[in-house]
């Protein structure tokens, strides 16, 4: 039997529909805004589901908790729907406040299974100085419903039926083994990024445009392209007693 599929990351540019899952309202524009666009422009279905409120994202003007989760859950949608988001999904968990791995990727799980994506999308819950937990947390959850949404029983009562994604891909990488074309589309991204007025301001989406520019330009080399944005991609295969699954893709 040729094992070599086994060493190599899923596609993810011919998927049909995809769930870009983010623990704030601005986490999917920052970590992959240039991907959703060009996979949107492929006809991908795009889907957003964000985690928390982000209600402790306090502007420069304080606001009261409430008002600025209803304003971030309007500019999750305005910046979403600019790169080519179709759905928008809300959990509305107090931001900052994530931690129960199991119960979260119940929920997912359950979102899995009625948006039957090809592809889901998260940050990467295991990279190196990720301090924030809410991202630690969604990463680790989105990996687990991933990884059981297939199953008849999972979660425990549920009423809908199994789902299988062919793929993840962890954005917030270290250790990225796909790289997408953004060349294109990596105005568009800093376009709806701006749209998080509450987050952003000129001073911060500059430095942004710097630093991506330079990642992203690092991430495309000898890609033929000029840049590039990486995840690292696995197969439920790879997310379960699988040894080498650090080393997926990045032979050569």
């Amino acid at each position: 039997m040729d094992v070599t599929a086994f060493f190599q990351p899923p596609e993810i540019l011919t998927a049909k529909r995809a769930l870009c899952i983010q623990p704030h309202p601005d986490d999917n524009e920052i970590g992959m805004g240039g991907t959703v666009a060009a996979l949107a422009a492929r006809g991908c279905e795009m889907h957003y589901l964000t985690v928390t409120n982000g209600d402790l994202g306090q502007p420069a003007e304080p606001m009261e908790p409430a008002a600025l989760a209803a304003l971030r859950r309007e500019e999750a949608i305005a910046a979403g729907s600019l790169l080519g988001a179709k759905e928008f999904h809300f959990f509305d968990e107090p931001d900052g406040s994530l931690s129960d791995v199991p119960a979260l990727a119940g929920k997912i799980a359950e979102l899995i299974r009625t948006v039957r994506p090809d592809v889901v999308f998260c940050p990467d819950p295991w990279a190196r100085y990720e301090a924030h937990f809410d991202h630690v947390t969604t990463g680790r959850a989105a990996a687990q419903a991933f990884l059981s949404a297939g199953l008849a029983q999972y979660p425990r009562g549920t009423k809908t039926s199994p789902w299988q994604p062919s793929a993840i891909g962890f954005y917030f990488t270290q250790e990225p083994n796909v790289v997408v074309d953004v060349t294109e589309t990596f105005e568009k991204k800093f376009t709806a990024m701006a749209l998080h007025r509450s987050q952003l301001d000129e001073q911060t989406l500059g430095l942004y445009r710097v630093y991506f520019t330079m990642q992203c330009g690092q991430r495309a080399q000898g890609k033929g392209f000029a840049l590039g944005e990486g995840f690292k991609v696995l197969s439920p295969l790879h997310l379960h007693c699988f040894a080498e699954a650090p080393i997926i893709g990045m032979q050569g």
